[in-house]
């Protein structure tokens, strides 16, 4: 019976050694460790607040590039976008001029046909789609010869015509902007 403790023994013990959870005596916890010698504390925590500083310039930095990167890839794919429907629409102006064409060869008899008003009706929406992306017709007659604008495929005299300038437009041309989806080809006044 030796064993069995008296409850004040018990108190006792209790006081000197907390026990823990599951009963076990608990050590004592350690107070914070003292810097080593020669370590001075301001001058470890200019250093940390400098490199956070650094480490916060780095992050802006690469913020701002990320922000200049989203904006360029933008600009980058609304240009392509652009460039695609401008070409696409350049590959449609053969057919503009095929309605063009036929429009100025039609016989008188046929003026008033309800098919020719329903093809009229198709050339209008082509007109139109062209508008939407502010394509326009150049028509150089009596302007100066620009190279950039007009492709030049014949050289005429003239009287009233200025030398150097357009007699007569052959097929139109056309721009978007300052951009030329084609050169309207003319003749131009020697």
């Amino acid at each position: 019976m030796s064993d069995i403790k008296e409850p004040s023994e018990a108190l006792e013990r209790d006081e000197d050694a907390p026990a823990a959870a599951d009963g076990a005596p608990q050590q004592e916890t350690e107070a914070a460790p003292e810097p080593p010698a020669g370590v001075n504390l301001m001058a470890a925590l200019i250093e940390a607040q400098q490199q956070a500083k650094a480490n916060e310039d780095g992050w802006q930095r690469a913020r701002a590039e990320f922000a200049n990167y989203k904006k360029r890839t933008e600009r980058e794919r609304s240009e392509l976008f652009q460039r695609a429907a401008l070409d696409t629409l350049k590959a449609l102006l053969p057919i503009i001029d095929d309605f063009d064409r036929a429009f100025e060869s039609v016989p008188a008899g046929l003026q008033e046909d309800p098919w020719l008003g329903g093809v009229s009706m198709i050339q209008r929406k082509f007109l139109t789609l062209l508008e939407q992306y502010e394509v326009e017709a150049m028509d150089p007659t009596g302007q100066a010869f620009d190279p950039n604008l007009h492709q030049a495929i014949g050289l005429e005299e003239s009287d009233e015509v200025e030398s150097g300038h357009v007699i007569e437009t052959l097929q139109k041309g056309y721009c978007a902007g300052d951009k030329v989806l084609r050169l309207a080809l003319v003749k131009v006044a020697s």
